[in-house]
């Protein structure tokens, strides 16, 4: 069972830490997701079908890899500096540096099976090992900062916000800086400033990482699990038991596809299609306007009204958004983005709370079981997201190939360019679909649920520390 341990009350500080963290987590996570696949094929050449193949392949190893970190987390016992902390510290050199090294644009002058071999090493490294080794800890640390239920849910308001954060400073600075326009308009791809953007990115990770372990602090000591003789088979069935972890996870890996798949989507939409590097910049930062204007209201809402009625309405309004994207083929930026950032206000509260949700399934699971397993749940949960990610990069490098994208082109035809089109808008109309139907079908964790599974163990640790003191 859980025991809070008195340290200095939680406050702005260990927000502003864990949103630091966050920016150490997305700078390279986000780059990766809106242009690794553009440096691929526009860069090195490779097909985006082969890509799209790394990606799939890549989440397979994440099952191993991020199932196995969770058990590491949960069964090692805390350090002076926390259970989760730690890792921040240990990992954020190797992780920056392997992020960096997958985007030299000296390897496009390599033989093609060269490219293809550093390409397939370097980003399994990164991805399916490093990435992993400080992103559960960070995810899971959420749980050990604060128990308040609405400390956890400003956690991951403030998480969201450098979601946010991060995803502006890429989206709006990285278009500008690796496209060049030719004579005809035409936006052209400079490799050799994916290499120097990258080494920035790493820089600022490692101090992000730093910043966020200086400042936030564990108050919710979780012991290490003693081994209790449980095989993975009976792990996993614990896993596939909770309705509410599967009801997540078929959410989580919908969302994860729409919004990977459109940020990676929407770099060849606005270069291919609407041919503007501006455009291109301008979209993400107005995309970020709904997460920044709902910001103040997420965890006032989400006490009123509850996590799962956000999420609904906010997954159906975005569909609802990005089908008649679909259905108005509009070749004007302005109508393109102002569909979108309106359509999407909903959706950004179900982003801004989406890491709370996840201590709801953590304290679920405490309920029915008895037993207290945040890093092994967060492995899963992790894991689903790099479903997510699995399904966007290789749906939208398979679907380039089926729309005749070629890689070797400068220039795509106005045919491939309709195809950009319909994959940006169409795909992700109909996973934010399956979003709200999963909710609605499958998530059982109502407010009224999630209030009384906060009781529940919050009897449970007062009854424990009265029986101490008898």
């Amino acid at each position: 069972m859980q025991r809070t341990v008195q340290k200095r009350p939680f406050g702005i500080r260990d927000k502003l830490g864990y949103l630091i963290g966050n920016l150490g987590n997305d700078f390279m996570f986000t780059f990766a997701g809106v242009f690794l696949m553009v440096f691929y094929t526009k860069v090195l050449g490779i097909s985006s079908g082969l890509v799209g193949t790394l990606f799939v392949i890549a989440r397979f190893l994440d099952a191993f890899t991020d199932i196995t970190m969770g058990r590491i987390v949960d069964r090692l016992p805390p350090s002076r500096d926390g259970k989760f902390r730690p890792w921040l510290r240990r990992i954020a050199v190797p992780v920056a540096l392997a992020g960096f090294l997958m985007y030299q644009s000296a390897v496009a002058h390599a033989p093609m099976w060269l490219r293809i071999t550093y390409m397939f090493i370097t980003y399994l490294i990164w991805g399916s090992v490093l990435y992993t080794a400080i992103n559960i800890p960070y995810g899971s640390m959420a749980s050990a900062l604060s128990g308040d239920s609405d400390a956890r849910a400003a956690l991951s308001v403030a998480r969201s916000i450098g979601s946010v954060i991060a995803n502006l400073i890429i989206g709006v600075i990285v278009p500008l800086v690796v496209y060049e326009t030719d004579a005809d308009g035409n936006q052209l791809v400079r490799g050799d400033r994916f290499t120097y953007v990258s080494a920035v990115l790493a820089v600022l990770t490692v101090a992000c990482y730093v910043t966020c372990y200086l400042l936030t602090e564990e108050r919710v000591q979780l012991p290490a699990h003693k081994s209790d003789g449980r095989r993975l088979s009976d792990v996993v069935k614990t896993l596939v038991g909770s309705r509410a972890l599967i009801g997540i996870t078929v959410a989580t890996v919908a969302i994860l596809a729409a919004q990977l798949l459109s940020q990676s989507v929407n770099q060849y939409l606005f270069i291919d299609y609407f041919k503007s590097k501006n455009g291109a910049a301008l979209m993400s930062a107005v995309g970020m306007i709904p997460g920044l204007v709902t910001a103040p209201f997420a965890t006032p809402l989400a006490r009123r009204l509850g996590k799962r009625t956000i999420g609904i309405v906010g997954s159906l309004s975005a569909a609802l958004a990005s089908f008649l994207l679909w259905l108005l083929r509009t070749r004007s930026i302005g109508v393109y983005i102002a569909v979108s950032v309106l359509g999407f206000l909903g959706f950004s509260l179900f982003n801004l709370i989406m890491w709370a949700i996840i201590t709801d399934v953590i304290d679920d699971s405490e309920v029915r079981t008895g037993k207290r397993e945040d890093g092994t749940i967060y492995g899963a949960y992790s894991f689903a997201r790099k479903i997510g990610q699995a399904a966007a990069g290789g749906l939208g490098g398979w679907l380039l190939v089926l729309i005749g994208f070629d890689p070797t082109a400068a220039v795509q035809s106005d045919a491939v360019a309709q195809g950009i089109y319909t994959v940006a808008t169409l795909i992700p109309a109909l996973l934010y679909l399956v979003v709200g139907v999963s909710l609605i079908l499958l998530y059982p964790l109502t407010k009224k649920k999630t209030e009384e599974n906060a009781r529940i163990l919050r009897d449970g640790k007062q009854g424990n520390e009265e029986n101490r003191h008898a």
